[in-house]
């Protein structure tokens, strides 16, 4: 399988992130991995959010809006389900991504069907682009330990995880802050991450 022929789901809740989504989803439309959907959930924004995500033209792009405000957990929860290929790129609505994060992380997928999920390293930069930082990680497996202590490694907004996976591994939506932790947390119990 060529990693060209396959679809990804990118999935992008948000809430009152006018002055990013714009810049998130023109790195989306910038990828050099042109095969993919891109889910914008929008979780009761108030401000012009709905606006900035109704107004793009691409017939790749999905936009769901209720009107509530559920919080993160469930809106990562609904792409999961509402998405149509195997593959789930994760991204919040206030990143960029390197125009070829989904080739990399997908041809690496695809090349170690017995990999999950993958992560990458960033750059954080300021409300105005600047650069503040670096955060790298360099393993392969994190063990419970790792996990447990909160170093895992993995950069929760950066993953690209097949579907299977994130169907056995799905977000207490009762966590609103740290789901992420407990989600790594909950898999390595269960000897899947």
């Amino acid at each position: 399988m060529k990693a060209d022929d396959v679809f990804v789901s990118i999935g992008i809740p948000f809430f009152n992130a006018e002055k990013y989504l714009a810049l998130c989803i023109d790195s989306v439309l910038a990828q050099t991995h042109k095969n993919w959907e891109l889910i914008l959930i929008d979780d009761g924004s108030t401000d012009k959010s709905l606006e900035i995500a109704l107004s793009y033209k691409d017939k790749r792009i999905r936009v769901l809006s209720d009107g509530l405000n559920k919080k993160l957990p469930a809106r990562l929860n609904e792409i999961i389900e509402v998405a149509q290929y195997d593959y789930i790129a994760r991204m919040d609505a206030d990143d960029i991504m390197s125009p070829f994060r989904i080739q990399l992380q997908l041809e690496y997928l695809i090349n170690h069907p017995h990999i999950d999920l993958v992560s990458t390293s960033l750059y954080s930069i300021s409300n105005n682009n600047e650069l503040n930082g670096v955060r790298t990680c360099r393993l392969s497996s994190p063990t419970k330990k790792q996990v447990l202590l909160g170093s895992s490694g993995i950069v929760h907004a950066s993953l690209l995880v097949r579907k299977s996976w994130y169907k056995r591994n799905k977000y207490n939506e009762k966590i609103y802050t740290a789901q992420d932790y407990e989600l790594w947390v909950s898999a390595i119990i269960k000897n899947d991450l």
